[in-house]
């Protein structure tokens, strides 16, 4: 995903705390804001974010534990820093409509949604006839590294859909609190085209945060994106993604493991270029002398492909694996299989930088690949026979039936 946040240090945003005094909030760098308290300026804190009984919204400061029932997301939730929201098994949280619908966690804050796998938490869209981007998604900001130019790891970076909460740090086992057995649906709504959420997003969270079993559908942009940081995510189940299904940018440190991308047949994208993984090393390819590179380890994950068709009217994905722009990527187990094609099997070059030549990748193809099937350089070998992927038993509690392969 391009144009996303820019990293800031200190001075320039004293400077441009002034300047988005005056304008609203865009993907311009030059109105990009900072706020030190980790919550948005005017908004009212409050204990509860329970409004009339089953509405939520507001910004949490305390500690508020949630019933098992069904609730609204009528707005932005924003957990600040001291805040700590429990989400119980079988809670159902259907969300209003538009961008501004969403859950964040500021760094401070703590999000703990455990369901299991017989009563699992559900984000879905508050509708009969939900698609996907009806609501926004879930955001977690921590304090562990990003990539950036301070030797301490102090660099911070600010939230693509709103500025005025940063994320970023030097503290690696940062924790943002726990989610398992999570299904996110029909996220990813969209500000502008350069503004736009995912279903997941982890910005700059720690190793401290537990997140395993989660099953994102029909998210517009990205199923999950990783900002830097060093969290690790296990069990996860990405379908129909309208542009990547893993993405890794700006120092991203950690591994994912069990991981299963899928695009159905008769899916239609809506982007030009969607990807099973897209990683950058820095931000948006624009910080190539910037320290902490993305270096992170994906075990056992399989790709299926079985889609026709996006904006360009081919009916291929642009590539299975694009490491580019300074990544470095330890690949293990991966399985592509699938009715649909690629243009690129693996692809390592880019205008603003080619991918790190050390990546290490392990593979076994049967998706149809038009264009090459490795496009740049890797050092050691990468074609793998008889690879399994990931482990499919362990969705059965998603309800989703996975294709056969």
């Amino acid at each position: 995903m391009e144009m996303k946040r820019m990293m800031m240090n200190i001075k320039t945003l004293a400077i441009l705390a002034t300047v988005t005094s005056m304008a609203a909030c865009s993907s311009d760098d030059s109105n990009r804001t900072e706020n030190k308290g980790g919550d948005k300026e005017g908004d009212k804190p409050v204990s509860s974010i329970v409004q009339s009984g089953n509405l939520l919204s507001g910004t949490l400061t305390a500690e508020e534990t949630l019933e098992s029932k069904e609730y609204i997301l009528n707005g932005t939730v924003v957990i600040a820093e001291g805040g700590r929201l429990n989400i119980p098994a079988g809670t159902t949280i259907k969300a209003k409509e538009g961008f501004s619908s969403y859950l964040l966690v500021a760094q401070g804050g703590q999000l703990f949604a455990d369901g299991t796998a017989e009563k699992p938490i559900v984000f879905t869209a508050n509708s009969g006839t939900p698609k996907a981007g009806f609501w926004g998604g879930i955001i977690l900001n921590g304090r562990a590294p990003i990539s950036g130019e301070k030797a301490d790891k102090s660099d911070t970076g600010l939230t693509e859909i709103d500025n005025a909460y940063k994320y970023g740090g030097d503290k690696a086992n940062d924790n943002s609190g726990s989610l398992s057995y999570v299904q996110i649906l029909y996220a990813g709504a969209r500000s502008t085209a350069d503004i736009e959420h995912n279903g997941l997003t982890l910005n700059g969270v720690g190793n401290g945060t537990r997140i395993e079993n989660i099953y994102v559908f029909e998210s517009a942009d990205d199923g999950i994106e990783f900002f830097g940081g060093t969290v690790n995510v296990k069990n996860l189940l990405v379908v129909n993604p309208d542009d990547d299904m893993f993405d890794f940018t700006q120092g991203y440190c950690g591994t994912l493991t069990n991981c299963y991308g899928v695009w159905e047949s008769g899916y239609t994208s809506t982007e030009s270029d969607p990807r099973g993984v897209e990683a950058d090393g820095n931000l948006d390819g624009a910080y190539p002398t910037h320290l902490r590179q993305s270096d992170f380890r994906i075990e056992n994950m399989t790709i299926v492909n079985n889609a026709a068709g996006t904006t360009d009217n081919v009916d291929r994905m642009q590539d299975v694996v694009k490491i580019r722009r300074g990544a470095k990527a330890t690949i293990v187990n991966a399985l592509v299989k699938g009715t649909g094609s690629a243009t690129d099997l693996i692809d390592l070059n880019d205008s603003k930088g080619s991918g790190n030549p050390d990546s290490s990748i392990s593979l076994t193809n049967h998706l149809n690949i038009v264009g090459k099937e490795l496009n740049g350089t890797l050092n050691t070998p990468w074609q793998a026979a008889g690879n399994t992927g990931a482990d499919a038993s362990l969705f059965s509690w998603t309800g989703y039936n996975l294709p056969a392969l």
